[in-house]
């Protein structure tokens, strides 16, 4: 069972991690393992399915790839999150990255137990280790010197004096009543109010006038506004909305609207459940 010492771990830390958020959400610990959980396990279990054999990548390569994909691998998932009914919340989150975890590892461990076994990647640190010594660390450092002093003068000689124009934008979020991006509103009964937290950051190098709508399937709820803002002020507060027809999905939309614009300048949704009384 050596080839599967190292999916076995990273399952058995996962598990570690599930028992701390549920227990103990406040640990350190949680904190500690939820780092790999997020940058490191999930590449490395897709790339261990999809290079089973020993000589398929080098240790290095191997590590390098696993971080890389595990950065393509979170992000899309979030994004797949923010156009369901769960959101990109805690809980759907740990979950998908749990299932993506555990099914790699499945077929890593059955791609593996497919081979020779002396074609089998083992899980031997040893290699990965024996491959950083053989980084030239004198010439990254340099390297890495001379990025950092190009960096410098760029952002000394560049954005200080004001030579360097940014993007102009419009932040516009939406908070749950806790005032975190989680604890949205979920199930409602028709009339019931429901409450989250809009805000808005003028990005745009100006002063603005804003406005917002917020509607429910496609019926219009209520209006906010006008808000001025100006460059780099921001604006936040606590609004409700109470849906008038049940329905197993209804769309709470909050659109943003810059003043003279007919058509919205930013967009935000979430999916309710809402039940007649």
């Amino acid at each position: 069972m050596r080839y599967l010492d190292d999916l076995l771990a990273i399952w058995l830390a996962t598990m570690v991690l599930l028992g701390l958020i549920i227990l103990l959400p406040d640990s350190p610990a949680r904190v500690a393992l939820g780092l790999p959980f997020v940058l490191f396990f999930p590449g490395y279990t897709l790339v261990s399915a999809l290079y089973p054999r020993r000589d398929d990548l080098d240790g290095i390569n191997r590590l390098a790839l696993s971080l890389g994909l595990s950065l393509a691998v979170v992000p899309l998932v979030g994004l797949i999150l923010n156009y369901t009914p769960w959101g990109i919340r805690l809980a759907p989150i740990v979950v998908s990255l749990t299932l993506f975890v555990a099914g790699c590892s499945a077929a890593a461990a059955r791609n593996r137990r497919l081979l020779p076994q002396g074609e089998r990647v083992a899980a031997d640190a040893r290699v990965v280790l024996d491959a950083v010594r053989r980084v030239p660390w004198p010439a990254v450092g340099a390297g890495a010197a001379v990025i950092a002093l190009v960096l410098f003068l760029g952002f000394r000689f560049g954005v200080l004096d004001g030579s360097r124009v940014g993007e102009a934008f419009t932040e516009f979020y939406v908070l749950g009543p806790a005032g975190k991006a989680e604890g949205y509103p979920r199930r409602l009964i028709v009339g019931q109010a429901g409450d989250v937290i809009l805000g808005v950051v003028n990005h745009e190098g100006r002063a603005a006038r804003y406005s917002m709508q917020i509607s429910v399937d496609p019926e219009v709820l209520g209006t906010l506004g006008p808000i001025t803002l100006g460059h780099d002020e921001k604006w936040e507060d606590r609004v409700t909305f109470a849906p008038r027809r049940p329905g197993e999905r209804v769309k709470v939309e909050f659109l943003l609207f810059m003043e003279g614009a007919s058509d919205p300048y930013r967009r935000l949704h979430l999916w309710l459940e809402v039940r007649a009384l």
